[in-house]
């Protein structure tokens, strides 16, 4: 019988907590004892595991003091390590920089797992105490691990050739999973808001994700801005909540370009699916990425996608057969991937001038909202696109 631990940061509705819980329902159903921590649970947690969830604080980072913050770092390996030997775990798995630290130093004898989520040399530009700590465990505490899980190609090459990451036999690329008859059945359920019901009679241009430099919301409204909008019937809708300063920016871009009645800011929803569905193509600019899963989910609700290339994980997500390259662009089966808009700086920009690449975006976003043939063509190919990101296939992938 296997006892499984997951151990994540936070439990907001993030690309790592929904896969947590997807393996949590998954190994449940299996049969399996299933115990999940959060570092940190908090009131606004969206992720819930019942009665198997157990929190290391309530209280969020920002809100102790240096030294308290300090001393519970240290705690952390330690109430991990016990929480294992409590429950006698047979198997371990962490989701990102934070759980996977935390996890290799709880020095315990469990099958031990790590992922990785994001293409990291480019996240590792920002210089902080706790970027030094997490790529220093490249070197160092990842030797504990039995298994490390990248959720992409690139993210592997990535991590050899520019991250120095000194294990390279635990290193194994696994899809992240999705529950796609799960998303289908929530995609489905009316919209209970008869304003937001009102708001999807438009073509929306849907952003779904946290407000985060990573995800560098403000090209999306820079190219949105250009979009030629008769009669006002293009509608940009961003879903998620994060930085309140660059949600405080960003209403503040949204004004300076005159298109505050066309951009409507929804705040975090718990079943975005359901807008997803109704949304005439999914948006993405950020500036890195792993394999994001808002661009999986998109292809099981035959949403087309306009991406940025942050990754070539997001070729590896996208294409199935077809990869096409057009005036600096590539076109899949689930829709246009353009450049990248990363210059080496994770900011937000000073100079608000429409950029070549804002420009090759736009024109891509009007590409997809007056051709139906890309959701035809997404429709045609779905299943074979979501065929490697079956969840018994890859729950199956990180225990053995």
């Amino acid at each position: 019988m296997k006892n499984i631990l997951l151990i994540m940061p936070y439990g907001s509705v993030g690309g790592m907590e929904r896969l947590a819980l997807n393996f949590y329902t998954h190994y449940k159903a299996q049969g399996y004892t299933v115990k999940a921590i959060k570092i940190i649970q908090l009131k606004s947690d969206i992720i819930y595991f019942s009665e198997d969830e157990i929190a290391l604080s309530t209280i969020d980072f920002y809100e102790m003091s240096f030294a308290k913050r300090f001393w519970f770092y240290i705690k952390i390996p330690f109430l991990i390590r016990k929480i294992i030997k409590q429950n006698k775990c047979t198997h371990s798995i962490a989701f990102g920089d934070m759980a996977n630290v935390f996890s290799s130093l709880s020095f315990t004898s469990e099958f031990k797992i790590a992922s990785i989520h994001a293409l990291k040399s480019v996240e590792f530009v920002s210089k902080s105490f706790l970027n030094t700590v997490f790529k220093l465990a490249f070197k160092s505490s990842y030797f504990f691990f039995d298994k490390v899980v990248c959720i992409s190609q690139a993210i592997k090459i990535d991590l050899i050739q520019n991250c120095g990451y000194k294990f390279k036999n635990k290193l194994q690329v696994i899809y992240n999973p999705h529950n796609v008859a799960e998303i289908e059945k929530l995609a489905t359920i009316p919209i209970e808001s008869s304003i937001e019901n009102e708001l999807f009679t438009n073509d929306v241009v849907l952003f779904l994700g946290r407000m985060s430099t990573q995800k560098a919301p403000w090209h999306l409204i820079k190219a949105f801005s250009l979009l030629e909008n008769k009669n006002n019937k293009i509608k940009l809708v961003l879903i998620g909540d994060g930085d309140q300063s660059i949600t405080e920016y960003l209403k503040s871009l949204v004004e300076k370009l005159n298109i505050k009645s066309s951009v409507v800011f929804l705040g975090r929803k718990s079943n975005p699916y359901q807008y997803l569905k109704r949304a005439k193509v999914l948006a993405l600019t950020s500036y890195y990425e792993g394999t994001p899963n808002v661009i999986v989910e998109a292809i099981a609700t035959d949403t087309p996608i306009v991406s940025s290339n942050c990754t070539d994980g997001i070729i590896e997500l996208m294409s199935a057969f077809e990869k096409k390259n057009i005036e600096n662009c590539i076109y899949t089966e689930s829709g246009i991937i353009t450049p990248n808009f990363f210059k080496g700086e994770l900011s937000i920009p000073t100079d608000e001038t429409s950029t070549y690449e804002e420009i090759t975006f736009s024109k891509a976003l009007k590409l997809v909202l007056e051709n139906t043939v890309f959701k035809q063509k997404l429709t045609e190919s779905s299943t074979i696109l979501l065929s490697k990101f079956n969840l018994e296939q890859v729950a199956k992938q990180y225990l053995s």
